[in-house]
């Protein structure tokens, strides 16, 4: 099985910078996309932002200029750094992975328990 842990988040006020990490433990024969979504109180889970195997990534237009992500791939690990947050970037954030465990299986996704970013003055 593969686990993933969140760890970063926390309480920041309006224009400060939180970074959050995630980290891939078990059994990992390669990960491929990494993610990174949010859930806002009464809101639907959303993607913020996606790094490929190939090195791009994608953003929604809400993170752009403002949020990156990057991969440790020696690690299993991913990241968001987050910079100018704002009021309405308080959710909970959740990393996903796309992960097989042999060179045989087919990837599936994995989900991290989340973990709470709160912007507030």
């Amino acid at each position: 099985q593969v686990q993933l842990e969140e760890s970063g988040g926390g309480l920041m006020q309006p224009g400060g910078s939180l970074r959050l990490s995630c980290a891939a433990s078990g059994k990992i024969y390669k990960i491929y996309t990494m993610y990174w979504y949010r859930q806002a109180p009464g809101k639907e889970r959303e993607l913020v932002a996606e790094s490929t195997t190939d090195g791009t990534t994608n953003y929604e237009e809400f993170a752009k200029g403002r949020f990156t992500i990057s991969r440790d791939n020696a690690k299993n690990t991913v990241y968001l750094q987050m910079n100018r947050l704002e009021p309405e970037d308080t959710a909970v954030y959740y990393c996903r992975v796309d992960v097989s465990q042999t060179p045989y299986s087919d990837a599936y996704i994995v989900w991290g328990r989340g973990t709470q970013v709160t912007v507030s003055a």
